[in-house]
């Protein structure tokens, strides 16, 4: 595969990268570059995954040696699962299944725990970080862990987090770290340090955020994200097709793009694993619609030759339709997903 094909793929769905011209380069000068991303083994998984999974294969058949990194302790101190770290290394395996029920193939990529990097050196890197960084730099980019800069004076080890997320890039000697949108800070924040450290400059890659499907937030996107904390507002990798039907079906879904977040799921995750969406209908409302690109969905949709409970049926029915193969994985090997469900379950007793 020449540069420029990989560069594409790589670059596909991406809302930023930083910088093009490094990327560029460094896929001219290094065969097999290493890419990262990284996750909170936190609870069950939403949709979202979708994006982040597509863009690990991307990764793949660009020639990436590709680490998923799950962050235990980084999970423990954002008091995720009951703030048990037994809890959340559980989800970490569980979190593993997901990925290959999403089609990314087990042995195609790395899995890294936390803890098996933090040894002195780690340390070492973490407090180095946070020597070449200010502290109001720091606590602007705890909006990575779904925190405000003033959760900071709560809990101090809070502070931590940006710190041992930049360190994290740094002591997997990543070339290419890559995220959603909402960790954008703590990737500027590690390439700030290496300017000032004079370490190696990871490329860093965003993909959108899913909105939640009460609808996007036009001041504040990130806010809006799809999260598994609200039932109705996110969709699991693992809900039946009439659950996906039903959320779908209230799903907010306006006239417009921005926020809309039935839109993002076609352009997201339908078109990026079928040729073709159809929009199935009856005649007398002017039969089946068939679409081999996002852009002609989304201008017909914008013009209104697509009425709204239209789009959120074809949707509901196609989504469900890609999610059988993870359903069906989920079936013959439930006992992580499980686990993590009592988990759950447990913890939501004891509020």
């Amino acid at each position: 595969m020449d540069l420029e094909a990989r560069y594409q793929l790589v670059a596909r769905n991406a809302e930023e990268i930083v910088t093009p011209e490094d990327l560029r380069q460094l896929l001219a000068t290094k065969e097999r570059p290493c890419g990262y991303i990284g996750f909170e083994p936190s609870g069950l998984v939403h949709i979202g995954w979708m994006v982040c999974s597509q863009k690990v294969k991307n990764f793949i058949d660009a020639d990436f040696d590709f680490i998923i990194f799950l962050a235990d302790w980084h999970a423990y101190l954002n008091d995720k699962l009951g703030g048990d770290i037994q809890n959340i290394r559980a989800c970490a395996e569980y979190m593993k299944d997901c990925f290959e029920a999403l089609g990314v193939p087990r042995e195609k990529v790395r899995f890294v725990m936390a803890s098996e990097l933090m040894d002195i050196t780690y340390w070492e890197k973490v407090m180095k970080i946070g020597k070449v960084s200010s502290l109001t730099r720091v606590k602007r980019a705890l909006t990575i862990m779904g925190r405000n800069e003033d959760e900071a004076e709560i809990d101090s080890s809070k502070t931590l987090y940006p710190l041992m997320q930049a360190a994290d890039i740094f002591q997997m000697d990543v070339d290419v770290a890559y995220a959603g949108m909402d960790q954008r800070k703590a990737h500027m924040l590690a390439r700030e340090a290496a300017e000032r450290l004079k370490w190696k400059k990871a490329v860093a890659i965003h993909t959108p955020l899913i909105s939640g499907l009460k609808g996007g937030n036009r001041m504040d996107p990130l806010a809006s994200k799809m999260s598994k904390s609200d039932p109705d507002s996110g969709i699991l990798i693992h809900d039946s097709p009439e659950d996906i039907k039903r959320k779908i079906g209230k799903a907010f879904c306006p006239p417009e793009v921005e926020g809309n977040p039935v839109l993002q799921i076609a352009n997201f995750i339908i078109f990026e694993r079928v040729d073709n969406f159809q929009i199935k209908r009856p005649e007398k409302f002017g039969g089946n619609l068939e679409f081999s690109s996002y852009a002609d969905l989304e201008a017909s949709f914008i013009a209104g030759k697509i009425h709204p409970m239209d789009l959120k049926n074809n949707v509901a029915e196609t989504l469900a339709e890609i999610l059988a193969p993870a359903r069906e994985y989920f079936a013959k090997k439930p006992e992580n997903y499980e686990k993590v469900k009592g988990i759950i379950s447990e913890l939501k007793t004891l509020r």
